[in-house]
């Protein structure tokens, strides 16, 4: 006689945006947001994701800021990943592709941005903005263990 089905409790899939002002206070809010999602400070994936949220909000800042517009973070846990997401709305300038960062030279005080997004990022792209105009900075930084934040505690 075959076992009875157990229904599995469907996966949620946890977001938190923020719309921010021309400042680049982000980071902070993420790794708030992710020890609230039960990923530790100090970890590996929540290091990675500081960094990346501080960078991308200094590009919008720096580059993509409009008078009078924000910027948006939005943070959220697909399968298997912690996605960064920063949406400005300055549609005519588009940083470079992935593969197309060029490291900086040693003196420039500039330059570096992309450069520590592209290390720490498992996949980036740039895409253009749900709610245009402008342009979204999308990262993913894998994180193993991520069947456990719907449950027993923080991922490996």
């Amino acid at each position: 006689m075959p076992a009875p089905h157990t229904p599995q409790p469907p996966l949620t899939v946890r977001t938190f945006t923020q719309r921010l002002s021309a400042t680049p206070r982000g980071a902070r809010l993420a790794l708030t947001q992710l020890h609230a999602w039960g990923i530790p400070h100090g970890s590996r994936a929540s290091g990675a994701v500081a960094v990346i949220v501080a960078e991308l909000a200094a590009n919008a800042v720096t580059h993509g800021r409009v008078p009078g517009r924000d910027f948006e973070l939005r943070l959220s846990l697909p399968t298997g990943s912690i996605r960064i997401e920063v949406s400005d709305t300055r549609a005519e300038t588009w940083p470079p592709k992935p593969g197309d960062v060029r490291p900086s030279c040693p003196l420039d005080e500039h330059g570096r941005g992309l450069v520590l997004v592209e290390a720490l990022a498992d996949r980036w792209e740039v895409v253009d903005r749900e709610t245009a105009p402008g342009k979204t900075l999308r990262a993913e930084v894998d994180l193993p263990g991520w069947l456990s934040l719907n449950g027993a505690g923080p991922p490996a």
